[in-house]
Protein backbone atom coordinates (compact mmCIF):
# COMPACT_ATOMS: atom_id res chain seq x y z
CA UNK A 1 0.00 0.00 0.00
CA UNK A 2 1.41 3.50 -1.20
CA UNK A 3 2.54 6.39 1.40
CA UNK A 4 0.50 9.49 0.19
CA UNK A 5 0.91 11.82 3.41
CA UNK A 6 3.80 12.14 6.12
CA UNK A 7 3.16 14.56 8.80
CA UNK A 8 4.46 15.71 11.97
CA UNK A 9 3.22 17.39 15.23
CA UNK A 10 6.16 18.19 17.18
CA UNK A 11 7.32 20.66 20.19
CA UNK A 12 10.79 21.57 21.19
CA UNK A 13 10.87 18.39 23.24
CA UNK A 14 8.55 15.49 21.51
CA UNK A 15 7.25 14.67 17.67
CA UNK A 16 4.89 12.30 16.32
CA UNK A 17 4.30 11.23 13.02
CA UNK A 18 1.45 10.23 11.25
CA UNK A 19 1.40 8.21 8.18
CA UNK A 20 -1.43 8.02 6.01
CA UNK A 21 -1.62 5.14 2.92
CA UNK A 22 -3.74 5.91 -0.19
CA UNK A 23 -6.46 3.72 1.15
CA UNK A 24 -6.87 5.89 4.28
CA UNK A 25 -5.78 4.06 6.74
CA UNK A 26 -2.83 5.56 9.16
CA UNK A 27 -0.17 4.69 11.60
CA UNK A 28 1.59 6.62 14.27
CA UNK A 29 5.37 7.10 14.84
CA UNK A 30 7.75 9.24 16.59
CA UNK A 31 11.59 10.77 16.21
CA UNK A 32 13.70 11.19 18.61
CA UNK A 33 13.30 13.49 21.55
CA UNK A 34 15.23 16.55 22.40
CA UNK A 35 15.27 19.20 20.13
CA UNK A 36 12.45 17.09 18.50
CA UNK A 37 11.57 20.61 16.26
CA UNK A 38 14.79 20.53 14.40
CA UNK A 39 14.11 16.97 14.24
CA UNK A 40 11.55 17.05 12.49
CA UNK A 41 12.63 19.80 9.93
CA UNK A 42 15.30 17.38 8.97
CA UNK A 43 12.24 14.63 8.62
CA UNK A 44 10.71 16.52 5.82
CA UNK A 45 13.59 17.78 4.41
CA UNK A 46 15.70 14.20 4.36
CA UNK A 47 13.15 11.50 4.78
CA UNK A 48 9.72 12.38 3.95
CA UNK A 49 10.20 13.13 0.25
CA UNK A 50 11.45 9.83 -0.58
CA UNK A 51 9.17 7.45 1.48
CA UNK A 52 6.10 9.04 -0.24
CA UNK A 53 4.24 7.33 -3.27
CA UNK A 54 6.33 4.09 -2.00
CA UNK A 55 5.04 0.98 -0.42
CA UNK A 56 4.37 0.61 2.96
CA UNK A 57 6.24 -3.37 2.36
CA UNK A 58 9.11 -1.83 1.50
CA UNK A 59 10.21 0.15 4.59
CA UNK A 60 13.26 -2.55 4.91
CA UNK A 61 14.62 -1.13 1.38
CA UNK A 62 14.04 2.57 2.61
CA UNK A 63 15.88 2.32 5.76
CA UNK A 64 18.95 1.01 3.89
CA UNK A 65 18.28 3.61 0.92
CA UNK A 66 17.17 7.03 1.97
CA UNK A 67 20.75 7.04 3.89
CA UNK A 68 22.37 6.75 0.93
CA UNK A 69 20.48 8.81 -0.94
CA UNK A 70 21.43 11.72 1.76
CA UNK A 71 24.97 10.40 2.15
CA UNK A 72 26.29 14.24 2.14
CA UNK A 73 24.42 14.45 5.25
CA UNK A 74 24.55 11.35 7.15
CA UNK A 75 24.25 11.28 11.13
CA UNK A 76 22.69 11.35 14.37
CA UNK A 77 19.76 13.24 13.26
CA UNK A 78 19.31 11.77 10.09
CA UNK A 79 18.65 8.89 12.05
CA UNK A 80 16.73 10.24 14.72
CA UNK A 81 14.32 11.26 11.93
CA UNK A 82 14.50 8.31 10.48
CA UNK A 83 12.95 6.62 13.56
CA UNK A 84 9.51 8.96 12.79
CA UNK A 85 8.97 6.67 9.60
CA UNK A 86 9.99 3.53 10.70
CA UNK A 87 7.89 3.75 13.54
CA UNK A 88 5.26 5.02 11.91
CA UNK A 89 5.07 1.85 9.52
CA UNK A 90 5.18 -0.33 12.21
CA UNK A 91 2.05 1.06 13.45
CA UNK A 92 0.44 0.87 9.87
CA UNK A 93 1.34 -2.82 9.92
CA UNK A 94 0.47 -4.01 12.75
CA UNK A 95 -3.33 -2.38 12.59
CA UNK A 96 -3.84 -3.85 8.98
CA UNK A 97 -2.86 -7.17 10.17
CA UNK A 98 -4.69 -6.99 13.64
CA UNK A 99 -1.33 -7.41 15.72
CA UNK A 100 0.46 -5.98 18.09
CA UNK A 101 4.41 -4.89 16.79
CA UNK A 102 5.36 -7.03 19.30
CA UNK A 103 3.74 -9.97 17.37
CA UNK A 104 4.98 -8.51 13.89
CA UNK A 105 8.42 -9.23 15.56
CA UNK A 106 8.10 -12.87 16.14
CA UNK A 107 7.02 -12.43 20.28
CA UNK A 108 3.75 -11.35 21.63
CA UNK A 109 2.02 -9.34 23.62
CA UNK A 110 2.90 -10.00 27.79
CA UNK A 111 4.86 -8.61 30.82
CA UNK A 112 8.21 -7.36 30.71
CA UNK A 113 10.24 -6.95 33.97
CA UNK A 114 10.75 -2.98 34.97
CA UNK A 115 13.83 -1.39 36.62
CA UNK A 116 13.05 2.01 38.33
CA UNK A 117 15.36 4.15 36.33
CA UNK A 118 16.30 7.51 38.09
CA UNK A 119 17.48 10.20 36.02
CA UNK A 120 18.47 12.88 39.18
CA UNK A 121 22.00 13.61 40.54
CA UNK A 122 20.38 16.78 42.27
CA UNK A 123 19.74 14.41 45.25
CA UNK A 124 21.44 13.39 48.35
CA UNK A 125 21.70 9.43 48.96
CA UNK A 126 18.95 9.72 51.54
CA UNK A 127 16.42 11.46 49.32
CA UNK A 128 17.12 8.81 46.55
CA UNK A 129 16.49 6.30 48.91
CA UNK A 130 13.42 7.28 49.76
CA UNK A 131 11.66 7.43 46.68
CA UNK A 132 13.34 4.52 45.23
CA UNK A 133 11.30 2.58 48.48
CA UNK A 134 8.01 4.61 48.01
CA UNK A 135 8.08 3.08 44.31
CA UNK A 136 9.07 -0.30 45.56
CA UNK A 137 5.92 -0.10 47.71
CA UNK A 138 3.65 0.86 45.31
CA UNK A 139 4.58 -0.82 42.36
CA UNK A 140 6.43 -3.72 43.30
CA UNK A 141 9.90 -3.21 41.65
CA UNK A 142 12.70 -4.89 42.43
CA UNK A 143 15.11 -3.37 40.38
CA UNK A 144 16.69 0.21 40.53
CA UNK A 145 19.10 2.34 38.79
CA UNK A 146 20.63 5.65 39.72
CA UNK A 147 23.23 7.99 38.73
CA UNK A 148 26.90 8.03 39.83
CA UNK A 149 29.44 10.27 38.64
CA UNK A 150 28.40 13.20 36.45
CA UNK A 151 27.30 13.61 32.98
CA UNK A 152 30.78 13.56 30.62
CA UNK A 153 32.51 14.62 34.02
CA UNK A 154 35.64 14.36 33.30
CA UNK A 155 36.39 12.18 37.20
CA UNK A 156 34.28 15.67 38.51
CA UNK A 157 31.41 14.00 40.88
CA UNK A 158 28.69 15.76 40.77
CA UNK A 159 29.41 17.34 44.17
CA UNK A 160 32.61 15.64 46.48
CA UNK A 161 32.18 11.95 47.38
CA UNK A 162 28.59 11.53 46.11
CA UNK A 163 29.66 8.40 44.36
CA UNK A 164 31.64 7.04 47.35
CA UNK A 165 28.38 7.71 49.12
CA UNK A 166 25.34 7.20 47.56
CA UNK A 167 26.48 3.36 46.02
CA UNK A 168 26.69 1.82 49.58
CA UNK A 169 23.75 4.13 51.16
CA UNK A 170 21.42 2.82 48.68
CA UNK A 171 22.25 -1.30 48.81
CA UNK A 172 21.89 -0.72 52.49
CA UNK A 173 18.00 1.22 52.31
CA UNK A 174 16.83 -1.31 49.31
CA UNK A 175 18.61 -4.34 51.02
CA UNK A 176 19.99 -7.30 49.42
CA UNK A 177 17.26 -8.67 47.54
CA UNK A 178 16.95 -5.71 44.95
CA UNK A 179 19.01 -5.50 41.90
CA UNK A 180 21.13 -2.45 41.31
CA UNK A 181 22.15 -0.60 38.06
CA UNK A 182 24.35 2.53 37.97
CA UNK A 183 24.64 4.90 35.23
CA UNK A 184 27.86 6.99 35.17
CA UNK A 185 26.64 8.86 31.91
CA UNK A 186 30.34 9.02 30.50
CA UNK A 187 31.68 10.45 33.46
CA UNK A 188 34.93 9.12 34.12
CA UNK A 189 38.17 7.62 32.61
CA UNK A 190 39.35 4.61 32.85
CA UNK A 191 41.11 4.29 35.81
CA UNK A 192 38.64 6.21 37.94
CA UNK A 193 35.57 3.73 36.36
CA UNK A 194 37.41 0.77 37.33
CA UNK A 195 37.54 2.04 40.91
CA UNK A 196 33.57 3.16 41.04
CA UNK A 197 33.36 -0.54 39.66
CA UNK A 198 35.04 -2.11 42.12
CA UNK A 199 33.05 -0.74 45.06
CA UNK A 200 29.63 -1.62 42.81
CA UNK A 201 31.04 -4.90 42.90
CA UNK A 202 31.78 -5.16 46.66
CA UNK A 203 28.27 -3.87 47.37
CA UNK A 204 26.14 -6.40 44.74
CA UNK A 205 25.27 -4.17 42.13
CA UNK A 206 24.89 -5.79 38.53
CA UNK A 207 24.99 -3.43 35.88
CA UNK A 208 27.67 -0.11 35.42
CA UNK A 209 26.33 1.96 32.48
CA UNK A 210 28.90 4.21 30.09
CA UNK A 211 31.17 4.62 32.32
CA UNK A 212 34.01 6.48 30.26
CA UNK A 213 32.93 8.90 27.34
CA UNK A 214 30.50 6.69 24.72
CA UNK A 215 33.08 7.52 21.90
CA UNK A 216 35.75 6.28 23.50
CA UNK A 217 35.32 2.96 23.39
CA UNK A 218 38.67 1.24 24.01
CA UNK A 219 38.47 3.31 27.01
CA UNK A 220 35.20 1.18 28.03
CA UNK A 221 36.92 -2.13 26.79
CA UNK A 222 39.88 -1.36 29.47
CA UNK A 223 37.10 -0.86 32.01
CA UNK A 224 34.86 -4.12 31.05
CA UNK A 225 37.90 -6.22 31.19
CA UNK A 226 39.21 -5.18 34.70
CA UNK A 227 35.66 -5.77 36.59
CA UNK A 228 33.18 -8.79 36.60
CA UNK A 229 30.18 -6.38 36.95
CA UNK A 230 28.68 -6.44 33.83
CA UNK A 231 29.29 -2.97 31.79
CA UNK A 232 27.09 -2.18 29.44
CA UNK A 233 26.82 1.08 26.92
CA UNK A 234 25.66 1.93 22.98
CA UNK A 235 22.74 4.41 24.03
CA UNK A 236 23.98 7.47 22.26
CA UNK A 237 25.38 5.20 19.12
CA UNK A 238 24.08 4.38 15.73
CA UNK A 239 26.48 4.34 13.35
CA UNK A 240 26.33 0.44 12.34
CA UNK A 241 30.36 0.37 11.92
CA UNK A 242 30.56 1.48 15.56
CA UNK A 243 28.45 -1.02 16.84
CA UNK A 244 30.45 -3.94 15.03
CA UNK A 245 33.42 -2.30 16.68
CA UNK A 246 32.16 -2.31 19.98
CA UNK A 247 31.30 -6.22 19.70
CA UNK A 248 34.66 -7.06 18.17
CA UNK A 249 36.88 -5.28 20.66
CA UNK A 250 34.55 -6.44 23.80
CA UNK A 251 33.63 -3.34 25.13
CA UNK A 252 30.66 -3.82 26.38
CA UNK A 253 28.84 -6.88 27.96
CA UNK A 254 25.36 -5.77 27.21
CA UNK A 255 24.51 -3.87 24.60
CA UNK A 256 21.53 -0.73 24.62
CA UNK A 257 20.86 0.84 21.59
CA UNK A 258 17.89 3.28 21.76
CA UNK A 259 15.28 2.88 19.16
CA UNK A 260 14.84 6.41 18.42
CA UNK A 261 18.58 7.77 18.35
CA UNK A 262 19.28 4.16 15.86
CA UNK A 263 16.65 5.39 13.28
CA UNK A 264 13.83 2.96 14.44
CA UNK A 265 13.14 -0.72 15.21
CA UNK A 266 14.78 -1.99 11.71
CA UNK A 267 18.48 -0.86 12.97
CA UNK A 268 17.52 -1.66 16.34
CA UNK A 269 17.07 -4.95 15.33
CA UNK A 270 20.15 -5.39 13.05
CA UNK A 271 22.22 -4.60 16.67
CA UNK A 272 20.19 -7.38 18.76
CA UNK A 273 21.30 -10.01 16.05
CA UNK A 274 25.34 -8.43 15.81
CA UNK A 275 24.84 -9.19 19.46
CA UNK A 276 22.83 -12.66 19.89
CA UNK A 277 25.69 -13.57 16.96
CA UNK A 278 28.25 -12.76 20.05
CA UNK A 279 26.09 -13.89 22.78
CA UNK A 280 25.43 -10.40 24.10
CA UNK A 281 22.44 -9.62 25.49
CA UNK A 282 20.12 -6.72 24.01
CA UNK A 283 18.97 -3.80 26.60
CA UNK A 284 17.72 -1.20 24.84
CA UNK A 285 17.62 2.52 26.42
CA UNK A 286 14.46 4.35 26.71
CA UNK A 287 14.66 6.97 29.52
CA UNK A 288 11.53 8.78 29.21
CA UNK A 289 7.90 8.03 29.17
CA UNK A 290 7.39 9.39 25.43
CA UNK A 291 6.57 6.29 22.82
CA UNK A 292 10.19 4.97 23.01
CA UNK A 293 9.15 3.17 26.17
CA UNK A 294 6.39 1.70 24.72
CA UNK A 295 8.47 1.04 21.25
CA UNK A 296 11.02 -0.85 24.12
CA UNK A 297 8.67 -3.23 25.84
CA UNK A 298 7.07 -4.67 21.76
CA UNK A 299 10.58 -4.71 21.02
CA UNK A 300 11.82 -6.86 24.16
CA UNK A 301 8.92 -9.59 23.95
CA UNK A 302 10.37 -10.33 20.62
CA UNK A 303 14.04 -10.56 20.94
CA UNK A 304 15.76 -13.95 21.81
CA UNK A 305 18.73 -12.27 23.59
CA UNK A 306 16.26 -9.48 25.24
CA UNK A 307 18.07 -8.51 28.39
CA UNK A 308 16.91 -8.77 32.15
CA UNK A 309 14.98 -5.60 32.21
CA UNK A 310 12.96 -2.82 31.04
CA UNK A 311 14.34 0.78 31.67
CA UNK A 312 11.64 2.13 33.17
CA UNK A 313 12.02 5.84 34.19
CA UNK A 314 10.42 7.19 37.09
CA UNK A 315 10.42 11.08 37.03
CA UNK A 316 7.74 12.82 36.59
CA UNK A 317 5.91 16.13 35.71
CA UNK A 318 8.63 18.14 38.33
CA UNK A 319 11.66 16.64 35.94
CA UNK A 320 10.01 15.78 32.63
CA UNK A 321 7.08 18.50 32.18
CA UNK A 322 7.00 17.75 28.35
CA UNK A 323 5.53 14.21 28.89
CA UNK A 324 2.39 14.70 30.46
CA UNK A 325 -0.93 14.57 28.47
CA UNK A 326 0.75 13.21 25.16
CA UNK A 327 -1.50 10.40 25.03
CA UNK A 328 -5.80 9.61 25.67
CA UNK A 329 -5.07 7.25 28.03
CA UNK A 330 -0.71 5.86 29.25
CA UNK A 331 0.09 2.81 27.82
CA UNK A 332 2.67 2.33 30.76
CA UNK A 333 1.04 0.60 34.00
CA UNK A 334 3.81 -1.23 36.47
CA UNK A 335 2.31 -4.13 38.61
CA UNK A 336 4.19 -6.26 40.72
CA UNK A 337 7.35 -4.57 38.70
CA UNK A 338 6.25 -5.46 35.66
CA UNK A 339 4.92 -3.39 31.78
CA UNK A 340 2.50 -4.75 29.52
CA UNK A 341 2.09 -4.86 26.29
CA UNK A 342 -1.13 -5.05 25.57
CA UNK A 343 -2.91 -7.36 22.26
CA UNK A 344 -4.28 -4.05 20.97
CA UNK A 345 -2.86 -3.85 17.24
CA UNK A 346 0.10 -1.70 16.31
CA UNK A 347 1.55 0.34 19.40
CA UNK A 348 -2.05 0.90 20.49
CA UNK A 349 -1.87 4.38 21.49
CA UNK A 350 -4.34 7.33 21.31
CA UNK A 351 -2.29 10.52 20.88
CA UNK A 352 -4.02 13.08 22.69
CA UNK A 353 -6.38 15.52 20.28
CA UNK A 354 -5.46 18.61 22.43
CA UNK A 355 -1.62 17.85 22.47
CA UNK A 356 -1.45 17.61 18.63
CA UNK A 357 -3.68 21.11 18.44
CA UNK A 358 -0.89 22.65 19.90
CA UNK A 359 1.67 21.11 18.09
CA UNK A 360 3.75 22.86 15.07
CA UNK A 361 2.51 21.30 11.86
CA UNK A 362 3.70 20.03 8.75
CA UNK A 363 2.89 18.06 6.38
CA UNK A 364 5.06 16.30 2.83
CA UNK A 365 2.25 14.58 0.84
CA UNK A 366 1.83 13.59 -2.99
CA UNK A 367 0.62 16.31 -3.89
CA UNK A 368 3.38 18.62 -2.36
CA UNK A 369 6.06 16.40 -4.47
CA UNK A 370 4.51 16.82 -7.95
CA UNK A 371 1.74 13.49 -7.36
CA UNK A 372 4.47 10.83 -7.97
CA UNK A 373 7.23 9.25 -5.58
CA UNK A 374 10.36 11.77 -5.13
CA UNK A 375 12.32 8.76 -4.96
CA UNK A 376 13.77 6.32 -7.85
CA UNK A 377 15.43 3.03 -6.39
CA UNK A 378 19.16 2.45 -6.44
CA UNK A 379 18.32 -0.70 -7.94
CA UNK A 380 16.46 0.67 -11.20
Amino acid sequence: MKITKLETFCNEFVGFVGLTSEDGATGWGQVSTYNSDITCEIFHRQIAHWAIGRSTNELELLVEEIPKREHKYPGSYLYRAMAGLDTAIWDWRGKQAGKPVAELLGGNAGKVRAYASSMRRDIKPEDEAERLLRLQDQFGFDAFKVRVGAECGNDIDQWPGRTEAIIPHIRKAIGADAALLVDANSGFSANRAIEVGKMLEAHGYEHFEEPCLYWEIEETAKVSKALDIAVSGGEQDWDLHHWKRMISLEAVDILQPDVMYMGGICRTLQVAKMGQAAGLPCTPHAANLSLVTLFTMHLMRALPNAGKYLEFSIEGPEYYPWQEDLFVSSPFTIKDGHASVSEAPGWGIEISPSWLEQADYKITDIDSIGGASGYHSLYG
